[in-house]
């Protein structure tokens, strides 16, 4: 008994090398681009690292006012969750809220409760239009916000005058409020508010930025006087750093969502980009009509381009397809010769008996090995294949 050997592969299917060679490019551009996102995060946690934290000694940190705070017998407390801070408003303490637009507008309500009859003192730094209504009723956060800059006081708050010039700016606010001290306008809008508390003791003070609290910054104009003296009023300072941490940031049932967060303009905007993607790929797969047959500038011989397609499939060590298309084409070319019409030249069952009786009866497993048979197992017994079918045409060409 004998066994067939296995025929070799004749998959076309690319190397790994090649692969390689291929996608490297892609691959080093989505390389590239990793390193770029983590280098720029890095950057950027680095530089917003410790911001208002009164505990950094960063220069976007307020290490510094703390200790100087310290020093007048002022202590200072960080809290990160909205139940610390509300149990911290007493008449002893100033509540200081860094950027208050993080808060939902649920824990800026809680928030106002707490402190609004207190009696102490509450700074908001950098409190915007997102906030500043529920914090601090009649004070309104105007849409257009300054650059910092050293501005004089205007204003006959104590604080202020006593502190002089200093780096204000950001956020501008605008009052109704008649007893409300404006004070280091920009552009005669106020970048800080202080106003007091209906049940007459205590009071609000919003800061439009803070400058004047940075380790970098405090050492400039009348800065550290300013902070001192808005912040040391009272005792104890609680220093509140809201975190998405805090579970009282959950949103509740009914509360706005990201999208519902984002200007119906950019929602457009995205749905106008999406719809112009569209139309592009449209544009770009339409048919530009039927194929039009035109002159080469060379003439190319019949020879060459067989050669040619020979070495390709010889490269690819494609021995079934070559294989393949020698039998279909010479299938084509016996049928008319056996007197049956192309379309069935490639049914074994129509085009063998035609042939058998054109050759005089020779055997239908023979020509059925010849013209249907498996692919070749090597580059000699593909040649042999080769030069049985040309004999065959000929002897069936043959009057």
């Amino acid at each position: 008994m004998t066994t067939e050997a296995p025929l070799p592969s004749t998959s076309a299917s690319p190397t790994a090398r090649q692969v390689w060679t291929r996608a490297r490019g892609v691959v080093l551009a989505l390389a590239l681009l990793l390193v770029a996102a983590v280098v720029i995060a890095v950057a950027r946690s680095g530089a917003q690292h410790g911001e208002l934290d009164p505990r950094s000694a960063d220069p976007l940190g307020s290490r510094a006012v703390a200790e100087l705070l310290a020093d007048r017998g002022v202590d200072t407390r960080v809290v990160t969750t909205l139940e610390e801070a509300s149990a911290a408003a007493k008449p002893d303490t100033t509540l200081l809220v860094a950027v208050p637009d993080l808060l939902t507008h649920r824990q800026q309500s809680r928030l106002h409760s707490a402190f609004a009859d207190s009696g102490g003192r509450t700074v908001l730094v950098s409190a915007g239009s997102a906030s500043v209504d529920r914090l601090a009723p009649g004070v309104v956060a105007d849409p257009a916000t300054s650059f910092g800059s050293t501005l004089d006081p205007v204003c006959g708050l104590p604080a202020a005058r006593s502190a002089g010039s200093a780096d204000m700016g950001g956020i501008r606010y605008t009052t109704t409020r008649p007893d409300a001290d404006e004070c280091y306008p920009s552009e005669r809008l106020a970048t800080l508010v202080r106003v007091p508390a209906a049940s007459g003791t205590g009071d609000t003070v919003l800061l439009g930025a803070p400058d004047i609290l940075l380790n970098d910054r405090l050492d400039e104009q009348g800065n550290a006087s300013l902070a001192l003296q808005l912040l040391g009023s009272h005792p104890h300072l609680v220093w509140y750093l809201p975190s998405l941490a805090d579970g009282s940031a959950a949103p509740e049932e009914g509360e706005r969502g990201f999208f519902d967060l984002l200007p119906s303009g950019w929602i457009w905007g995205t749905a106008q980009l999406f719809v112009a993607a569209a139309l592009a790929a449209l544009w770009r797969a339409r048919r530009l009509g039927p194929l039009v047959p035109e002159r080469l500038p060379v003439a190319i011989r019949a020879s060459e381009t067989v050669e040619g397609r020979a070495r390709l499939y010889r490269k690819a060590n494609a021995r079934d397809r070559a294989a393949t298309a020698l039998r279909s084409t010479t299938r084509t070319r016996l049928a008319p010769l056996a007197g049956i019409p192309v379309s069935q030249a490639h049914t074994p069952e129509v085009l063998l008996p035609a042939l058998s009786t054109r050759l005089h009866g020779d055997g239908q497993a023979s020509l059925h090995d010849l013209l249907f048979g498996p692919p070749p197992g090597d580059d000699a017994a593909l040649t042999a294949l080769a030069d049985r079918l040309d004999a065959l045409e000929r002897e069936v060409r043959r009057p």
